[in-house]
Parts: structure tokens; C-alpha cells; sequence
């Protein structure tokens, strides 16, 4: 069942509060939501906090504060877009349900009355940083990494090349994505420039069987675009994808990816593995090392090796579909039709992995000057999220992060060299004297706007400790300076000042209760097809049934 017919909610959605009008029930919900959050904003000696982005790296430093400040806090949480939880929402696998159960404990938090949220919010366009500095004692960013690293080769701008965090965003619902021209129905073949897991999240959701989704979150515009193709059951759909070649610089032992998510593709998805040359499985010396010093990369060396000896016996061209490793293959340029400009090959440069710089630093890929091409019709890149800047705050566009120390924001990025020696960040107990200076007061950073993309969801439990942790011995001088502003207009008024902006403004901010009556819609349209969720895709369609 589709939710809407054009841009209008279908009846059964527009019904899932239980006959109450969406307005009404969103000026009760906002009522709620504002007596309780002003409540708690009305001491003046409150630590006021801003947190922007919704995310895991987000919701787990609000943990740390209210568990740390008790009733002297108080967090508004601001996102961009009308829902909150960010990559678990967005970029986790509909068919990893399980790690999206963390939803629930974030949902707590948001719910809190120490807590406010406000979906909808475009910080930079919206309202400006600078305006809530000057509203909260401190201002944690938190709001990921939305663009992409390039492949830097020729061919790759243009149709049918897309990075995968697009292509995970449009099957997973992200209003950005929403529209991409993705066309499978006229592509056999598809490249992925990457063998991290993000990869395997993708290679999956184009080999695997239909049904493996249909009972999940996956949005219901991919799930009929992927649909089709053979490979058994759950409802036809428009793909003609039967092959995906995971294209790898490096060997399997240098692998990013974990052997969890390897096995899930290669034992569940009902694909024939395949190397391109047999000796792509070859261990060297220096990869033997690896092997014995880590079982884990033993391990996907184990997984890639069976699967490929069992793949085999399939024959090519027969029922199932085809999963090729290229090992020590370097894209250098996408292929396209001199008339159509559509994707017809990825040219690669056969590589050989040396030893890195001085021989103790990670293998690297040098090119052979051998070159070859892959047939495909679409090219997914995979070779890492970045971060983009704020208007208003330091940024290092090299790493695609805001350069810190222990989350504490820099006035400015440091060089290269500073720049690797501030990965390894000192204990937050205080500012690092030497650092103190360059220290931007009261702007702090988590997540992968901190670190990078690295990790996985736990991860930046971790991270948001460390940025919390440097928060909360900044704490004592933030409220020391907001007090020395006076009881007037330039002392921080926390969530009575937000909100007067965003009402002054008329900003359509989705609160915690509006968000709640679109929850509840998308998993009653869901039991009703019997899946987890109908995700909403149309940020007009989520605000008009969230009643804002």
C-alpha cells in the first residue's frame, strides 16, 4: 500500500490518531510538550544547552549531561529535518532491525522534561549559529557527515554514478533522496567502489530476495524498484540487476568490512560468489602476518575463500545472482556512451599492495599500469562519508571534520601534522593549556563531525562521553560567563529564548509530541501491510500529518 496518492495521506494514515483532527492534536501535543520544557527552563541557574542534530552521537551526550546535572539542565535538540534519530533512521539497513532498537532509549530522553526537541529546524538557514550561542551556555554539534568523498577520476560526475550514502538514504526514506533518478529497470550490473559494510549494505539490498525486505522499514519506493530480478519471492518489482562487483584497491585480508555483515551477504542473500582472477585469493607473506596477528581479517579471508570455492559450482548465467570480489582493482575513470551518456563500464588499474611508509604504516595499493574494464550500468561509491561546515565555526575540509580537542571546537583547523596528533585527544578534565587559547568558548563537537565516520552506533557512546566529559569541566566558567551577561536581554535564556524565535519566525519546528502523532502514522500504516513501518518521504507530507 502506498501512503499517498499524489502528495495527500491516504485515509487509513490521516486515521491513525484515532479520529482526533491533526491540528487539534498538535496544539494539545505542543501544549504538553512547552508547559512541560518551559517548566524546566525557569531556573535562572541552569546549564542551557543546544544540541544540533539528532543522531545517536546527539542523543547520547544529552544522556551523559542529564545524568551528570540532574534538574539543573535543560537540552533543546535541534534537527533539520522533521524526524529525529538521524543514521539510525537513515542509514541503518531496513533488515537490521535490531540495531534500531536503540530508538527507544533516545525516544526516552526526547521525551524527558529536561529535553526539548525541534525537527525542522535548519540551523544556517532557519536561525544562525551565532543566534544560539547567544541563547544556550554551550552548543554541541552533532549533525554527521552528509556529503561524500570523491573518487577523483573522469566520468564520475553525471547519471548513474551515485555515492552509497545516496543510495542508502533513498532506500531508506530520506526526504533528500526521495527523488533520485534511480532507474534499475535497464541495469544488469552494478559496480560498488568499496568493500567496507556499507557496501555490503548495499550490495545486499540489490542481490538479495525481495522478501527479505518486505517485511521491514525499507521505504515503499524501493522496495518497488528493487523488487525483480529473479532470485525468488516477495513481489515483483522493475530491477534487472543479476550481478554486483565489489571493486577493492587493496586484498581481502585488508578488507573493511566485518565478517558479520560478509557472512549475512554470502550465506543469506542466495548469491554465487565469484573472483575475477583466481588469484585474487592469493595470501602474501605480509598478508599472513595480518592473518595471524587478527582474527578478524582470518576470518573474512575464510569467508571470501569459501564462498568463491562454492560459488563455483554454480553455473554462470544460472538461477542465482552473481556477487564478484575485484581485489586489487583502483577505479580510474567510469565509462560512458558517447551519444546517451549512460554508465557502460568502470575502467581499473590492476594494483599490488606494498608495505606503507617506513614499512610499519598500513599496506597501500600501487598501480601495475595493467588496466581492464567492468561491465555495469550503475556505479556506487563507497569510500567514505564527510562532513560539511557550518557557516560560523572552524572547519578542516581535508578531513571533513570541525577541528577539536576532546570535542572542545578550535578557532581554527590546525595544519596536517596538528591536525594527526589531535586524533589521539587528551583527557577532558580541563582545556590542554596549550590548546586553551585556540579554544572556541562554549562550542563543542561529537560524532563523526568529530572524529570522522568511523565506527559503529556504540561508538559514539564512547565519543560523547569524551565531548560531554570536556562540557562538563567547561560547565562552572560557561555559567560563570553567562551570569556576568546579567538578568538582561545578553544573559543565555536557554528554551524560552528558542522558542520565542522560532514562534517569532513561524518556523513549522516539529516538537516531541508532533513527531509522535507521525510515528505513531507510519507504524499503523506499517501493521497494516504487515511490515515495521510505512516510512513518510515528502517533508510537506511529514509536517502536514504531524500537524505543524
Amino acid at each position: 500500500m502506498l501512503l499517498f496518492a499524489g502528495r495527500q495521506p491516504s485515509a487509513r494514515l490521516l486515521a491513525a490518531v484515532g479520529g482526533v483532527s491533526w491540528q487539534n492534536f498538535a496544539v494539545v501535543a505542543r501544549s504538553l510538550s512547552n508547559a512541560a520544557s518551559g517548566a524546566a527552563a525557569e531556573d535562572s541557574d541552569k546549564l542551557h544547552v543546544c544540541v544540533v542534530g539528532s543522531g545517536p552521537a546527539g542523543f547520547y551526550t544529552v544522556d551523559r549531561l542529564l545524568k551528570k546535572y540532574g534538574g539543573k539542565v535543560h537540552v533543546s535538540i535541534l534537527d533539520r529535518l522533521p524526524t529525529p534519530f538521524g543514521l539510525v533512521r537513515s542509514g541503518v539497513a531496513p533488515d537490521h532491525q535490531d540495531t534500531k532498537n536503540v530508538i527507544n532509549q533516545f525516544g526516552a530522553l526526547a521525551g524527558d522534561p529536561r529535553v526539548s526537541f525541534f525537527g525542522n529546524v535548519h540551523v544556517g538557514r532557519d536561525v544562525a549559529l551565532e543566534e544560539l550561542r547567544r541563547l544556550h551556555h554551550a552548543v554541541v554539534l552533532a549533525y554527521g557527515a552528509e556529503s561524500d568523498r570523491k573518487l577523483g577520476v573522469p566520468g564520475e560526475e553525471g547519471p548513474g554514478v551515485l555515492s552509497a550514502r545516496e543510495f542508502v538514504w533513498w532506500y531508506n526514506g530520506h526526504p533528500d533522496a526521495r527523488h533520485l533518478p534511480i532507474d534499475l529497470s535497464k541495469v544488469h550490473s552494478v559496480a560498488i567502489c568499496g568493500i567496507g559494510n556499507v557496501a555490503l549494505d548495499c550490495a545486499r539490498a540489490l542481490l538479495a530476495p525481495p522478501a527479505r525486505y518486505q517485511p521491514t522499514d525499507m521505504a515503499a519506493h524501493a522496495l518497488a524498484e528493487l523488487g525483480g530480478g529473479g532470485g525468488g519471492g516477495g513481489g515483483a518489482g522493475r530491477s534487472g540487476v543479476r550481478q554486483v562487483h565489489l571493486v577493492a584497491r587493496r586484498g581481502p585480508v585488508q578488507a573493511a568490512c566485518t565478517p558479520k555483515e560478509l557472512k549475512e551477504l554470502l550465506t543469506e542473500c542466495g548469491v554465487a560468489a565469484r573472483t575475477s582472477a583466481p588469484d585474487q585469493l592469493e595470501v602474501s607473506a605480509a598478508d599472513a602476518a595480518e592473518m595471524k596477528a587478527t582474527r578478524l581479517k582470518r576470518r573474512v579471508h575464510e569467508l571470501v575463500s569459501k564462498a568463491v570455492a562454492d560459488g563455483a559450482k554454480e553455473a554462470a548465467g544460472g538461477g542465482a545472482k552473481e556477487l564478484f570480489f575485484d581485489f586489487y582493482r583502483n577505479p580510474v575513470e567510469v565509462l560512458r556512451d558517447g551519444a546517451s551518456g549512460a554508465v557502460t563500464g568502470l575502467k581499473v588499474e590492476r594494483t599490488v599492495v606494498q608495505a606503507g611508509g617506513g614499512g610499519g604504516g598500513a599496506p597501500v595499493a600501487v598501480g601495475s599500469g595493467q588496466f581492464e574494464v567492468i561491465p555495469c550500468q550503475l556505479v556506487l561509491k563507497s569510500i567514505g562519508y564527510k562532513g560539511l561546515p557550518m557557516e560560523g565555526v572552524a572547519f578542516d575540509g581535508r578531513r571533513g571534520v570541525i577541528p577539536n580537542v576532546a570535542g572542545r571546537v578550535l578557532k581554527a583547523a590546525p595544519d596536517a601534522k596538528a591536525a594527526a596528533s589531535s586524533s589521539s585527544s587528551p583527557p577532558p578534565a580541563a582545556a590542554p593549556a596549550a590548546a586553551a587559547a585556540a579554544v572556541d568558548s562554549g562550542m563543542y563537537v561529537v560524532g563523526w563531525l568529530k572524529r570522522g565516520p568511523t565506527g559503529i552506533i556504540g561508538t559514539n557512546l564512547v565519543d560523547a562521553e569524551e565531548t560531554a566529559g570536556a562540557l562538563m569541566a567547561d560547565a562552572p566558567a560557561l555559567l560563570a560567563a553567562g551570569a556576568a551577561a546579567g538578568a538582561g536581554a545578553g544573559a543565555p535564556q536557554g528554551l524560552a529564548g528558542l522558542s520565542g524565535l522560532i514562534k517569532q519566525r513561524r518556523l513549522r519546528a516539529v516538537e516531541w509530541g508532533a513527531w509522535r502523532a507521525l510515528d505513531a502514522a507510519e507504524v499503523d500504516a506499517g501493521k497494516a501491510e504487515g511490515r515495521v513501518r510505512e516510512k513518510v518521504t515528502e517533508v510537506a507530507d511529514m509536517l502536514r500529518i504531524a500537524g505543524v
